[in-house]
């Protein structure tokens, strides 16, 4: 019979699908506003007038939702020396050889990068855009600065956009990941292939098995 393991509890999913939604919203609302070319996304926000309106909020709510993920997993997060050892093996991941990777514990050295990566650039984001909004911080802010944080706001989303590409790709490239964040749970070869050390710490904890 096969085994499973609790990866993601029901409210770290539900936190971070809405997060997904949030950011969804903050994009698009955001590129609407960035080029005249997809200004036609406005209309998914009831016009121009809208979307300027509620764009900082969804960040806001974005930076929010992430909060509550940061102080949930930033220790699992923290970089440790095995880390660079997968660094270094990670062209050998690419060439589809998972044998000749090192073994980590629950979130692996590009896992950790996603994480660190989307903290800072949502810090930046939220920042610099508190910084030019027009509706409540931009008056008392020069102009000068509003035009370096503008620059450093689009910079930080181009990036932050990179990283959920990079994100997503993964996780579906990687057989049962999507799983651990729709159903929660991961089955044991899957926690053995790609994180046998923290396959090692549940394997014999009661409280990490799962029916399916």
């Amino acid at each position: 019979m096969k085994r499973y393991f609790l990866r993601h509890n029901g409210l770290t999913r539900f936190n971070h699908w809405i997060m997904v939604i949030l950011f969804g919203m903050a994009g698009f609302s955001g590129l609407a506003l960035f080029h005249p070319n997809l200004f036609p996304l406005t209309n998914l926000f009831g016009g121009p007038q809208w979307t300027r309106i509620v764009h900082p909020y969804f960040g806001i709510c974005v930076f929010v939702a992430f909060l509550f993920m940061f102080i949930r997993f930033w220790r699992d997060n923290v970089p440790v020396r095995s880390d660079w050892e997968w660094v270094k093996h990670s062209s050998d991941m690419l060439a589809g050889n998972q044998a000749a990777m090192p073994p980590v514990g629950k979130y692996n050295a590009g896992q950790k990068g996603v994480f660190w990566g989307t903290f800072v650039c949502l810090l930046l984001l939220f920042v610099t855009g508190v910084l030019f909004w027009q509706a409540w911080f931009a008056h008392a802010v020069p102009i000068p600065v509003q035009r370096l944080a503008v620059l450093v706001h689009a910079v930080a989303a181009f990036l932050i956009s990179l990283t959920v590409v990079i994100h997503i790709y993964a996780a579906l490239w990687v057989k049962g990941t999507v799983r651990a964040m729709t159903q929660g749970t991961v089955s044991s070869g899957w926690a053995k292939q790609n994180h046998y050390l923290w396959y090692r710490k549940v394997a014999n904890d009661p409280a990490a098995q799962a029916d399916k």
